[in-house]
């Protein structure tokens, strides 16, 4: 069976604990075995959890262990890209409420959170964090290391490329592209495409100055 690490202990890790074992696979495919995080007293003062490997820095991963990622943002990438040139393998993980459309396709590495819905023939990319009760719609497509927060809403044909981070609440308008390291604020609506490196906020979203 394989072990699962978790990469990150903070809050959005415990999270990820528990989804890990409400997810498809669990106790099947998969065990969990632990957290590495550079902060090695992250799980200080909490109970209940499986034990602290390591830094991500210096964990070797060993025979059988399998990985996913609970940080976000821009340092995402770079944690990620570090376990697998140590020859590190990620796993998707799908939590065993999501509903999964017809001729979906999504990329290793990909968390997908309790009661998410994925549209028919839309395509998911590596590595990215897709948090619960999130729709993403028909035929839209997203790239690689992104992190949608929960209750976001891409409506159908939107494209997220890379690196991106969306957060609560925001909703995507129709055929919208978000561009490469751009960022749309909680409880945002975007209906036109935000630029690479920029952020957007409001209804309708506007860029920050």
């Amino acid at each position: 069976m394989k072990q699962l690490v978790i990469i990150g202990a903070g809050g959005m890790g415990r999270t990820l604990y528990d989804s890990a074992r409400e997810s498809v696979g669990y106790g099947i495919d998969y065990e969990i075995k632990g957290f590495i995080d550079d902060n090695i007293h992250s799980l200080d003062g909490f109970h209940n959890y499986p034990p602290m490997l390591g830094t991500i820095a210096e964990y070797v991963p060993q025979k059988n262990d399998v990985f996913v990622s609970s940080i976000g943002g821009g340092a995402r990438k770079k944690c990620i890209e570090s376990v697998v040139c140590k020859g590190g393998q990620f796993i998707t993980l799908i939590h065993s409420t999501a509903r999964i459309g017809s001729n979906v396709q999504i990329g290793e590495g990909t968390t997908i959170g309790a009661f998410t819905t994925i549209g028919a023939d839309a395509k998911v990319g590596k590595y990215n964090m897709i948090q619960s009760y999130s729709v993403i719609g028909h035929d839209s497509q997203i790239g690689n290391y992104n992190r949608i927060d929960t209750h976001v809403t891409l409506v159908g044909g939107t494209i997220v490329e890379d690196e991106a981070d969306i957060h609560t609440g925001a909703m995507i308008s129709h055929n919208v592209v978000i561009e490469t390291h751009s960022r749309v604020a909680a409880c945002s609506f975007v209906i036109r495409k935000v630029k690479s490196g920029t952020t957007v906020m409001g209804n309708p979203a506007k860029k920050l100055m």
